[in-house]
This record gives C-alpha cells, structure tokens and sequence, in this order.
C-alpha cells in the first residue's frame, strides 16, 4: 500500500511539469503564428506552400497507379512555385493572409477554399496546354487542389484547436451546466472554453430534446433534459445553471428555480434578446436569476411597422421622463429615431439621469430635457407652445396608494388637474398622438389612486372627442423594480435582515416588467383608437405572499414575515376591466381595447371630491397600531418555507 502511495505521489509532480511543459508550448506556438491577436502572415503562406508542395507529388503518383519513377522534378517545382504564387497573390488580395478572420474559423476556411479554387484555376487552364511538353499529367493539379485544401482546412482547426487550448479556464473556475444546445448555448460555451479568465467552466449541457442526449458542442457533451438534472449535477459537481435560451418566459424560468433550489443551484440568466440582437449586450454578460425573471418575464412581439409609423420621425414628448416608466419608454422610443425626444420632469437629478441613459450624457445643457411640473398649466401650455410635440406620453403622476389616502389633495393636483393642463396643452397645439398611462386601480376604483386616475381616463376620452389627434389611456398593474414598488422595498428589507412586511396572506397584484409594459404601451400608442382605455395583458395575478417567500429563498437568509393588515381603501384583489366595461381584443393578442364614458374638463368637482376624501380624525384619540401577525423566526430557509405553507 504504501508503494502504491508513493509511485501515486511521484506521479503527480510528473503530471504537472507534463502540464506546464504543454501550457509553455502552446503559448509558443501563439506566440509564432499570432501578433497582438492577428494572424501573422508567414506562417499561413509557409503552411499554404507545403500543403501543395506535399499534394502535388501524391496527386501524380495517385494519378500514375503509384508510380513516380519517370517524374520531372524540375516541371513539378516549377507547377508548384507557380500554383503557391498564384495562391499568395490572391490570398493577399481577399485579405486571407492579412488577418481578417479569426484562425481557423468557418469564414477563413471558406476564404482558403475560394482562394485555392482561384489558383488551381489560374495555373491549371495553362498547364491543360503545357502539361505534355513538361511531362505532367493533365490532371494532376485538379487532383492535388482537394488534397491541398485539405492539409490547409486540417492544419489550421488543428492549430486553432491548439491555441484555444491555451485559454482555458482555469481549475478554480466553477464549474457551469448550460441549458440549451441551441445556437445561444454553443456560442456561450465556445466563450467559456476560449476565456482564461472565465469565472465559470462548461461542464455539461442540458436540453430537453431527448434527441440531442450525447450530441457534443465545442467539446461539451449534452448530458440529458432537465427531468435528469439532479442526476447531472450530482455526476458533474455543477455549482452554476446558466439558462441560455434567449427568450425564456417566466414560466419556464419558475420551472427551473423552483427545480435548482431543491439542488443547492445558483441560476444565471442571459441578457433579453433585444439588447444582444441591438448589440447592448453580450451572451456572456450573465446575472443572476431575479424575481422579475420569475414573475413579469416573457416575449413580446412588437409590429414594427405600425411602432416606427407613430414614432420615427416625429417630435415625441414624455412627461414624467424621470421615473420608471418615463425614463424607459424614452430608452425605448430613442430605439425608433424621432425627430426630437423631449423628456420632460419636476426632478432634475431625476433628468440628468435619464438622459445620460439615453444619450450618453448627463450635461442638463440641451433641449432634449424641460425641466417643468404637469401641475403648472401655464408652464406646460408655453413648452408645448413652443416645442409643438406630435405625439405626447403622459407618465406623470403621484403612484403610491397609502401616501395620497393621506393626502388626497395631492392626488387632485397632479393626477387630475395635471393631467387636464397636458391634455389642453396637446389640444391646442394638434398633437397626433396622446397617450395616458394609467393603472389597474383606476378600474372599479375604490382609493384616492384610482379615483384620481379613472378621472384622468375620462378626460382623456372627452379630448379624444373634440380633438383631431388620437387621445387615448392605456391601464396595466404593478410593474417590478419601479422606484417604491413591492421588489425594491422587499430586496432592501432583506438585505436589512427583515422582517419583510405584507399586508394580507392572500392578496394578489398583477405583475409585469417595466421593459415589457413600455412594449406594450408603445404598441398600443400604435393601434389604439380615439378615447379607449388599452389594458394590458398581465397575465395571471401572483400571490404577493409567494413572491416574499420566494425572494427569501433566493436570499438564503431566514427572514421573518409579518402581515400588517389591508390599508384603507386597498383591495384583497385587483380588477383590470371594471364590471361596467366590456373590453374586446380586436388588434393585439395582449391588449384589450375598451370605451371610456368622458368627462369634460369644466365638469371637475373639486367639492365633491373633498367631501369624498376629507379626513377627520379626533385630536384626542392616538390611532390603534394595525393588528399584526408574525411567522416566528425559523434557522433554515427549508423550515421557513414549509412552516408559510399552513398559511394557504
């Protein structure tokens, strides 16, 4: 035993001089055939020249029955010296010897073969006629041309081969399983296994066409579908999932986290299509699984040709340019080149850090930004004088349920009144295009928000009945990551340690990403029809209890929740369509197309709405803290979750 233990040990050192001995070779032969990571000419015209040195004896002696004793030596040097010059020159001039493409990738190989058809045919026309008095076959540099090509394609994938080699991640790099075998999962593990300074190692596919089981991709073997991912993970030490379907939904992407938490498996997920196909991201710029992906993610297929006939070329206004939706609506709409993007804010930190989004700078200096409040109807009716925007999106709006039931005149000011100044400022100037964003709430509405917002509706669609232009509001629920929003507040009271706050076991919102929910405004500012409420498809209405316990499991930390009871006015469920409305999707798949009954803008009741709102509470009397129940602190995530589940 101990005999074995030592040759065991003397092994070792031995593998590793092995190892570098290779890691200094391959490095020399970088070093050689490379400069600055550009193909050094020589080597490639050196290896060019012997691949027909070599194929042109073999192709007399094939085309001879193997025999080469009458051979010419000196008509033979001359066919070759000939063949390699016209090789070289048109080599050279099609850019294959001055490093255009990458070593022995598709394209050069598909150059080296275009560039020794082109040579065979420069010499072989000339050499049909020559060929006897020189003593050659007729046909031996038509045999030798496939021979050649050959040796060049073979030399080359052997020495890019080589190199690749040479970067490798290193052994600490975490091993990676990659789900897709797709053109996104080769590309990516082809990135892995090419970058030295990879953090992370493909050490297997996954993908659930059972047919591609054993297929390989750059080296890397399919190991199964995710039915067998336990199994692979245990087999393989995995520690990373990298989900590399470009447009996986949030179902799938559910499916998968729920399947890798059980197996102690971090998810990372690519970037979205759009921005790799805009060329904004990367396949490798990989990020970790977050509760948007899970909840509001999915593909929106966009009409292009109605988006870019509402927008490009025309002077688009946003007010609200500075808030969540604002600021990405203006990325989205600078995508389909307006004449003018005029992006208009009360917050001017908040501006300065939209246009350095969407333009690359944050100099304030520029009329791209207006820095002006919705609630100034002079200000607003001046700008629109003068800028003369064609197609408006009206952002702006106070959004916080608990805080305007404690101020509801606020909610007046800006949701309605504000509103009102943006919708006569638009009317006066002729604006084309007008869309208000408004909310869920604003359907059967039964708090400040809503109300507030559904008046805003209804003046909308009494523009829409007196003005040229189309006037119309679109209505969708919560969106994930806003500034305030449930995610947000959620991820700093975890990182805080807790307890996480919620108001009811069963309360449920409709979800859905700000990127996804700009899509779809933008799309429906494209199809909607004069005084029509567009409300979004959002899918299926998640349990706000659900997304904390998941959140706290992706955290892996034992956070307590507590539920603090429904505030005033707030809603154990949310409604898109009111019962008085009758929503029809006549033009898209995820948008519903509804009336608005209008309200002129000289019917406001502002009485009616102070006796609605006013609150009265008696000096004397302190407010009795909200009833609160609290899941008793637990040490593992696993107990914390399955003690939650008596809660359903």
């Amino acid at each position: 035993m101990s005999t074995m233990r030592t040759a065991t040990t003397a092994r070792t050192p031995r593998r590793a001089e092995l190892a570098d001995a290779a890691t200094h070779l391959r490095r020399l032969v970088e070093r050689v055939l490379m400069r600055d990571g550009v193909a050094r000419p020589v080597p490639s015209i050196v290896g060019d020249a012997l691949a027909w040195t070599i194929a042109m004896p073999i192709a007399i002696w094939l085309r001879e029955d193997l025999v080469l004793g009458w051979l010419r030596p000196l008509a033979l040097v001359g066919v070759i010296a000939a063949v390699v010059l016209a090789q070289v020159l048109v080599g050279h001039a099609v850019g294959l010897y001055r490093g255009r493409h990458g070593y022995g990738s598709a394209e050069e190989v598909a150059t080296v073969v275009g560039v020794a058809t082109a040579a065979t045919l420069l010499v072989g026309a000339p050499l049909l006629v020559l060929a006897p008095a020189l003593g050659l076959p007729r046909t031996a540099l038509v045999i030798a041309a496939p021979i050649a090509l050959l040796l060049m394609a073979g030399t080359r994938y052997a020495l890019r081969v080589l190199l690749e080699s040479a970067h490798r991640p290193t052994p600490t790099a975490q091993p990676a399983l990659i789900l897709g075998a797709g053109y996104a999962g080769t590309h990516l593990v082809r990135r892995m296994r090419t970058d030295e300074h990879s953090p992370l190692r493909a050490v297997g596919l996954v993908d659930d066409d059972a047919r591609l089981r054993g297929a390989t991709r750059c080296g890397v073997r399919v190991l199964g579908t995710r039915a067998d991912l336990a199994r692979i993970v245990a087999d393989t030490g995995a520690s990373r999932l990298v989900v590399a379907i470009a447009r996986a939904d949030a179902a799938l992407l559910g499916e998968i986290e729920a399947q890798t938490s059980a197996l102690g498996v971090e998810v990372l997920v690519m970037p979205p299509f759009a921005d790799m196909m805009r060329g904004t991201a990367q396949v490798t710029d990989l990020r970790a699984l977050r509760i948007e992906d899970i909840v509001g993610r999915r593909p929106i297929d966009t009409d292009v040709e109605r988006v870019a006939g509402c927008v490009t070329g025309r002077r688009v206004l946003v007010t609200g340019a500075g808030g969540s939706i604002g600021a990405e609506l203006c990325r989205q709409l600078a995508k389909w080149s307006p004449a003018e993007l005029i992006m208009l804010d009360r917050d001017e930190s908040a501006l300065q850090a939209v246009q350095l989004d969407v333009h690359g700078n944050g100099l304030l200096a520029t009329r791209d930004v207006v820095l002006a409040d919705v609630r100034d109807e002079q200000a607003i009716a001046e700008i629109f004088a003068d800028r003369r925007p064609e197609v408006v999106f009206h952002a702006a709006a106070l959004k916080h349920l608990p805080m305007l039931e404690q101020y509801p005149d606020e909610g007046w000011k800006t949701n309605v009144l504000g509103t009102r100044s943006v919708l006569a400022a638009a009317e006066a100037v002729g604006v084309e295009t007008f869309v208000n964003i408004s909310t869920d709430k604003a359907a059967n509405p039964t708090s400040v928000l809503g109300h507030s917002k559904r008046l805003a509706e209804r003046l909308t669609a009494a523009t829409a009945a007196r003005a040229r232009g189309r006037f119309l509001s679109v209505r969708f629920g919560n969106v994930l990551g806003s500034r305030g929003s449930m995610v947000p507040v959620f991820a700093a009271l975890i990182e805080a340690g807790g307890p996480l706050t919620v108001t009811h076991p069963d309360i449920t919102r409709y979800f859905m990403s700000i990127p996804e929910a700009c899509q779809l405004v933008v799309q429906a500012a494209a199809i909607g029809r004069p005084g029509e409420v567009l409300i979004l498809d959002m899918g299926e209405p998640v349990r706000i209890l659900d997304v904390a316990k998941r959140m706290i499991a992706m955290s892996g930390k034992p956070i307590d929740i507590v539920f603090t009871g429904l505030r005033p006015h707030e809603k154990l469920h949310e409604e898109l369509i009111g019962p008085d409305e009758c929503g029809e999707r006549l033009l898209h798949p995820l948008i519903t197309q509804a009336p608005v009954p209008p309200l002129a803008h000289d019917d406001l009741d502002k009485d009616a709405w102070d006796a609605r709102w006013r609150r009265t509470p008696s000096p004397s009397t302190t407010p009795a803290p909200v009833a609160a129940r609290a899941i008793a602190p637990v040490g593992a995530v696993s107990r914390f979750l399955d003690r939650t589940e008596t809660l359903r």
